[in-house]
C-alpha cells in the first residue's frame, strides 16, 4: 500500500494523541514533522530531565532516540508493528535545561529487520548524542 507523506504525518498526528498519557507523555515528547524519511521530535527539558549534575539525563536522551527511531520504522512499515531489538547510544556533549531536536532516519531495512540512525542536537545545531537502533517487524 502506497501512502503519501501527508497520510503518514496524519497517523503519527494520531500515534502522537494516543501516546500522550504513556511514557511519551510523561517525557513530553512532541511530534515536529517528518521530511524526505527523516522524523523530527523536539523536548523541552526541564529540571525533572536532568540528573545530579545538572545536564539532561542519559536515559532521557537515550530514550528520545528509541522514540524518534521508533517513529521513522512505523513511517516505513506503516500496517506492521515493530520492536526494538537493540539500542546504542554515544553521549557527545552535555545538554542543559531547554529546547532539543531529536531526527532519525532509515539506514538499511530487510524483510523483517530495519536498522536506524538518531541525532540529539540543540536548538543551535550542536550534536549532543547520537545513537543506532534495530527493530523487529513482528
Amino acid at each position: 500500500m502506497n501512502v503519501t507523506n501527508s497520510e503518514l504525518e496524519q497517523r503519527l498526528q494520531r500515534l502522537a494523541s494516543a501516546a500522550e498519557p504513556t511514557f511519551w507523555g510523561f517525557l513530553g515528547c512532541e511530534f515536529v514533522g517528518l521530511e524526505n524519511g527523516t522524523v523530527t521530535i523536539a523536548l523541552d527539558a526541564k529540571p525533572h530531565h536532568l540528573n545530579p549534575l545538572g545536564i539532561v539525563h542519559g536515559g532521557v536522551l537515550s530514550s528520545l532516540l528509541d522514540n524518534a527511531m521508533g517513529i521513522v520504522v512505523m513511517t516505513a512499515r506503516p500496517d506492521e508493528k515493530s520492536v526494538t531489538t537493540n539500542l546504542n547510544v554515544h553521549f557527545v556533549s552535555p545538554l542543559n535545561e531547554g529546547r532539543m531536536l531529536v531526527t532519525a532516519e532509515i539506514v538499511h531495512q530487510s524483510r523483517k529487520m530495519i536498522t536506524t540512525q538518531g541525532r540529539v542536537t540543540d536548538t543551535e545545531g550542536n550534536l549532543c548524542a547520537m545513537g543506532t537502533g534495530t527493530f523487529r517487524v513482528i
